[in-house]
């Protein structure tokens, strides 16, 4: 099933079923209001969802399909537009050694054993093609595409292997970093906060199902296209996650359960290959301090788009695009970084 949520004012916005190919859709009316009141009540709403779904692609029924709308991303906020815990990995390795290797940072402890992550602000996701502002410039304003997984409750202490009978939902997600305020959160032993502004997200959250084959060892098996304006960045490949998802949730939950709607990150999508580009503009400079001894690629301006879509084999994009604009936002205050 593919779902997305239209933005209505509210604030967890109305449910809508997409259809597979994402031309049309119908509201989730008298099974759920929203998106995080499905995956709370998953095991009493599933299977109206899927019966609406699926009649929703049947062509042959025109009862439904006088019901149903045209699909626009544009009025689309993200799948969940608040949930009730963000957490963001680095499960491709490879991103996390061409960082040390490039910035002489010291490795960090554990780090082929051990999944790191950080607790994310989840009350402000952004929608798929809103503008995003930015407070400054000078932050170093920066995408990071990734996949995540949404899941229903999950128990304190689960095994990698039965977490993964607990995703629900994927998502595709645009997270934000802010390059120049990272290093010194970090430095704190806090993890950050100002470093990480809103996430954007995808429209559509789908169903592991609906992916086929490209859904599989929890690991979302689709190249993530980048586009800077009309400048290619990358189409890395979601398949060589060192850390796949049940193991991601199975770490987010060792002394905890995880509440219904819990969203678990990838980190940046990131491959071994050169030629597979980069998912962000960090380690574009990276790869660059690498080969020329100097970063070249300067971080994101106001005025500047980002487009991100992950493609399978036949080029259609399942989670749908995100397509932004960086605006100029609040000043950002005098205090000191």
């Amino acid at each position: 099933m593919k779902f997305a949520t239209l933005a209505n004012g509210t604030r967890d916005g109305q449910l809508l079923i997409v259809s597979r190919d994402l031309t049309r859709a119908v509201p989730a009316d008298g099974i759920a209001s929203s998106l995080i009141e499905a995956i709370e009540r998953w095991e009493d709403v599933e299977p109206a969802l899927r019966q609406r779904y699926d009649a929703l692609n049947d062509t042959r029924n025109a009862a439904h399909s006088r019901q149903a709308r045209a699909f626009d991303a544009r009025a689309c906020a993200a799948p969940l537009p608040r949930s009730p815990q963000w957490c963001d990995a680095s499960a491709f390795l490879n991103h996390g050694r061409l960082m040390e290797r490039a910035f002489n940072t010291a490795p960090i402890p554990d780090f082929d054993t051990i999944p790191l992550m950080y607790q994310g602000a989840s009350d402000d996701f952004l929608g798929p093609c809103v503008d995003v502002p930015q407070a400054s410039e000078a932050d170093g304003i920066d995408f990071e595409g990734e996949f995540g997984v949404v899941v229903d409750r999950v128990p304190m202490g689960v095994s990698a292997l039965d977490a993964l009978a607990h995703v629900r939902l994927l998502v595709q997600i645009n997270d934000w970093s802010l390059r120049a305020l990272g290093p010194r959160e970090m430095r704190t032993g806090f993890g950050f906060l100002q470093a990480k502004p809103s996430t954007s997200f995808a429209p559509i959250a789908l169903t592991p199902d609906e992916l086929g084959t490209d859904w599989r060892d929890g690991r979302v098996h689709l190249r993530l296209h980048v586009q800077r304006n009309d400048e290619w960045i990358g189409q890395p490949s979601g398949s060589e996650m060192n850390f796949d998802f049940g193991r991601l949730i199975a770490h987010a939950a060792r002394t905890r359960q995880l509440s219904p709607g819990t969203i678990i990150g990838s980190g940046t999508v990131s491959n071994a290959a050169r030629e597979a580009g980069s998912a962000c503009l960090a380690e574009c400079r990276g790869i660059e301090i690498l080969e020329h001894g100097e970063a070249r690629t300067r971080y994101l301006a106001f005025g500047e788009r980002v487009r991100m879509a992950a493609l399978d084999a036949t080029g259609h994009a399942p989670f749908g695009n995100i397509d932004q604009q960086i605006v100029p936002g609040c000043s950002g205050g005098t205090e000191a970084r």
